[in-house]
Order: structure tokens, then C-alpha cells, then sequence
């Protein structure tokens, strides 16, 4: 009795912890990690490195010079060498390391073991990345960090670079317009396009940039932020009329160049090879990011007079996104589907977007539409995405790699005081002050919010 009565003592607590264990893994994974998964991947990793490379074929046969000394110093067995191992760095989300390849060997050979490499060390994924030649870097990640998202604290962001998501190897995914100018955004309903549009703009808001937005659903998407707009067209007409004046501002700013570097006047914008970056920053023009939502809405058309207004936009639209990157003009293109059925143009401009981001969508041929003519295989994967997961998306461009992303929750409300907080930061364009939007002003006393058109800041 006197054992039993220890074993029910004993038992209490160890229940309890092995308890407190699974609830924190299935609803605070992050502090499992920390406090659980790590040291157990860690042994694991330290106790069996040599047998796992060796059953994954990573190992190489020794050299002549390791083979002599050590069958002149021991009578054991001489085994296959596996890749040199770095230093283990654990981090909140997993572990990383590097190795250093054996002659012979290449990444691919790491990257094709990756998924052995997980079952082994009990984590939820390995990714492989080439840091120089032969050497890879290891990158566990411990648990799923797109059931809930959390981006990292710090995130090394400069000017046009907004880290709007969560790649699933817990690396931030950084919209870069610099590198990656213009990108087409697709999703169905409901599959977090929106929510990715609200962290450009938020992200782009304490940024000297100009923000253009064309949403021909009557402002609602953009509309919320119009404090921090420096232009917004509500609807076909509206946007038939502002896009003439980019193409303007365009030209404009290819004429700067030309006059700054001594350019012939009578040279045509495509034969330029330089951009507003080349100029001095006192004279350099403010860069503009123009933001398309429902592109579909600038293609439909009811009768003969919208087809040629709609030519007319598309044809500058494709304008804007062969020739706007050197003149620091930007396309953020999203909307439900876009592919050639929309019309003459369509295909076109897509060809002009180099990111793709595709978020669920309702049929294969939209997810190939985004990312068939990039990433082939990354259309599965699109087509895997569950509803249950809004804001999961998957995220190509034209080098042909692609990686599934989440994007954290940011509410309208949020982002629309993060807007009106940088108001003061709208550039004065003159060319765009008759596109300025309109103004929410806040409610006082519980009285209906009054609209008053806002004034161009310098």
C-alpha cells in the first residue's frame, strides 16, 4: 500500500507537466519550443548526426590520409565522413546550422534529404539555403508559424521595402519594389488579399513615398485610407482620367533624366537605361506606388465606348509597367482572376508583373494564371490552400522560387489610423492634386462623420 500511495504522489505531478506540456503545444507552441522541443532536438541532433547523413547518403568515403592515421592508431572501423557541422544557434522559432560539403557534394544533395532529415529530428520542417560555395545553411523550424502568426521583432527594412508577411521557414517575406517592381496579387473572396493590401499601404505610410490607389468597388477597399493617398480613382471613368496623368508624370521624369545627364531630348524613354535613383536626392522626384484593386473592373465592358476606353487604359497601364520602374512609378495590380479571357492587353500586363502572390482561389486555372508561366509547381500548392487559413498565400516570382506565406491579422481600423497618423507625410504633386480623395473627418459628440476634401501637404 505503503508503494502504491508513492507511485499515486509521483504520479500527480508527472501527469500534470506531461499535461501542461500538450496543452502549451497545441495552444502556445512558441513556448513549447522554448521550453521543451528545443532541448529534445538539440540530443537528438547531437546523439545521431553521423548515422542519420549516412542513411540519407550524405556521407563520403574518407581520405587516404584520415584512413591511414586511424588504422594506425586504433583497430576500429573507418566509417563514411559526414558534412562538417557548425556551431548549433537555437532560435525562438527552431534551430539553425551550417555544413560544410564534402568534395562531391552539392546543396541539392542537402535539399532533396530535407524531408528525411525532419522525420529524424523530430521537427515540423528543414529548409536549405546555398550561404557560398560548399556551404549550406540548416534551417529547422520547430513547429507550424503559420497557424499563428507573429512576425519577428526586428526586420531590416529600407525605403520601398515593407515586411507584409511570414514565410514558412519563420523568415520574414519583405515586399521589395526595388528589387521587385511591379506584382500581381490574386485571391478569391474572403483569402486575404485585402489584409495583404492593408500591410503595403500601413507599411508604406511612414515611407516619403506617394500612394495611388484605383478601386472600382466604389472606394471601399481603399477608400479607408485616403488620408495618406495622394490620388484615388472610385471608378472606371475616375481611373481613365488619372491614369493619362501618370503616363505624364512618367514622361516628366524621364525628361528630368535626360536634362541630368545630358541626354538627347529626341531619345526615346525605352532606349533610357538609368532611373530617378541616379540623381541627386535633392532633385530626385518622390516615387509613387499605384495600387490596382479589382483589376477586372478596367476590363469589363458594356458597350463600344467602354471597349475604347478601356483599350486606352490598358495600353497605359502596360505603359506604366514596362517603362515607370526608371521613372520610380510602381504597380501593386491585385484581383480575382487574370488571365487572357479579360481581354486584349491582359496577358500583356501580366507578363510585365514579376511577383506573383496568389492567395486561395476557386479553380486551378486562376492559380495558374499567378504562377504557371513561373513556378509550374508551385500551382499545387496553391491549390492546397484550405479556407479555414485566410491569409495563406503563395508567394513566385520570375527566377522560378516560390515559398507559401502568411499574412498576420491587421484590422481596417488599424491600418486606417496608421494612414491618418502619417497624413502629413502625402507628397505635393501637383499633377495629381484633382485626383486628391476625400477625407473622413472623425466624429465629435456622436455626431455623423462630416467629409471635407483634404489639402496637399508638402
Amino acid at each position: 500500500m505503503t508503494d502504491l500511495a508513492t507511485l499515486v504522489e509521483v504520479g500527480g505531478p508527472v501527469a500534470a507537466l506531461g499535461g501542461g506540456a500538450a496543452y502549451a503545444r497545441a495552444k502556445h507552441p512558441g513556448v513549447y519550443w522554448s521550453t521543451v522541443g528545443l532541448p529534445i532536438a538539440t540530443a537528438r541532433l547531437l546523439s545521431s548526426y553521423g548515422s542519420v547523413m549516412e542513411a540519407c547518403g550524405l556521407t563520403v568515403a574518407p581520405s587516404r590520409l584520415r584512413l591511414l592515421s586511424v588504422k594506425a592508431t586504433t583497430r576500429r572501423e573507418v566509417r563514411p565522413v559526414p558534412p562538417r557541422r557548425g556551431l548549433i544557434r537555437p532560435t525562438s522559432t527552431g534551430l539553425r546550422l551550417r555544413l560544410r560539403l564534402a568534395p562531391g557534394q552539392e546543396p541539392a544533395d542537402v535539399a532533396a534529404s530535407a524531408e528525411r532529415l525532419r522525420h529524424a529530428w523530430g521537427v515540423h520542417a528543414v529548409y536549405v539555403t546555398t550561404v557560398k560555395p560548399g556551404v549550406v545553411e540548416l534551417r529547422l523550424v520547430g513547429f507550424d508559424v503559420l497557424r499563428r502568426v507573429r512576425m519577428p521583432r526586428k526586420v531590416d527594412a529600407g525605403l520601398l521595402q515593407v515586411p507584409v508577411a511570414l514565410r514558412e521557414d519563420a523568415m520574414p517575406f519583405v515586399r521589395d519594389y526595388r528589387a521587385v517592381p511591379h506584382q500581381l496579387t490574386l485571391g478569391a473572396t474572403l483569402s486575404g488579399k485585402s489584409m495583404y493590401l492593408r500591410h503595403l499601404i500601413a507599411g508604406l505610410s511612414p515611407q516619403p513615398v506617394a500612394l495611388v490607389g484605383i478601386d472600382c468597388k466604389r472606394g471601399v477597399e481603399l477608400a479607408p485610407f485616403a488620408s495618406r493617398l495622394s490620388a484615388l480613382a472610385t471608378d472606371p471613368q475616375q481611373a481613365a482620367e488619372l491614369l493619362p496623368v501618370l503616363v505624364k508624370e512618367m514622361e516628366d521624369r524621364y525628361d528630368l533624366i535626360k536634362a541630368r545627364q545630358g541626354i538627347a531630348p529626341d531619345t526615346p524613354a525605352e532606349e533610357i537605361t538609368s532611373d530617378i535613383w541616379g540623381l541627386p536626392e535633392h532633385e530626385r522626384p518622390v516615387p509613387v506606388v499605384l495600387f490596382v484593386d479589382e483589376v477586372a473592373e478596367l476590363f469589363l465592358v458594356a458597350t463600344r465606348t467602354d471597349e475604347e476606353r478601356r483599350d486606352e487604359m490598358v495600353t497605359q497601364l502596360i505603359r506604366l509597367a514596362q517603362l515607370g520602374r526608371a521613372a520610380g512609378i510602381y504597380l501593386e495590380v491585385c484581383g480575382q482572376r487574370f488571365g487572357a479571357e479579360l481581354g486584349k492587353g491582359a496577358t500583356m500586363l501580366r507578363a510585365q508583373l514579376t511577383g506573383r502572390v496568389c492567395h486561395r482561389v476557386n479553380d486551378e486555372a486562376s492559380a495558374k494564371m499567378a504562377l504557371g508561366d513561373i513556378a509550374p509547381e508551385a500551382v499545387l500548392a496553391a491549390c492546397a490552400i484550405a479556407p479555414e487559413r485566410p491569409g495563406l498565400a503563395v508567394a513566385g516570382d520570375t527566377s522560378g522560387g516560390w515559398s507559401r506565406i502568411r499574412t498576420p491579422y491587421l484590422s481596417l481600423g488599424d491600418a486606417a489610423e496608421i494612414c491618418r497618423e502619417f497624413g502629413h507625410l502625402v507628397p505635393d504633386l501637383p499633377a495629381l492634386k484633382p485626383f486628391l480623395p476625400e477625407v473622413a473627418v472623425q466624429p465629435v459628440g456622436g455626431l455623423a462623420p462630416v467629409v471635407s476634401p483634404r489639402p496637399a501637404t508638402g
